[in-house]
């Protein structure tokens, strides 16, 4: 029977793609060091550099699309009021 498959924390995933990034270490002696497959260290790189620009963005900060969508629902939201006084007015004047 094979071993247990081994599910690693958020941490040990994270300091294993940090030293790779760092290459201080060949992908040969990482996979010793953490004791895991070196497919498996090469995939936790690729995902942190893929996701560092993620780091620098400010929380606050909306994207186009989002800014956009907004614009589109706060217009509507006019033209809907709009409607709705002149369709009081209209009652009121009959």
């Amino acid at each position: 029977m094979g071993r247990k498959r081994e599910t690693g924390s958020s941490d040990f995933k994270a300091k294993a793609a940090l030293e790779a990034l760092r290459e201080e270490s060949t992908v040969q002696e990482l996979p010793v060091k953490y004791q895991v497959h070196p497919n498996q260290i090469l995939q936790w790189k690729k995902q942190a550099a893929q996701n560092m620009k993620k780091l620098f963005e400010r929380p606050n900060k909306n994207s186009d699309e989002l800014r956009e969508a907004e614009a589109k629902y706060d217009e509507a939201a006019k033209e809907l009021g709009h409607k709705d006084l002149e369709i009081a007015f209209l009652k009121k004047s009959t």
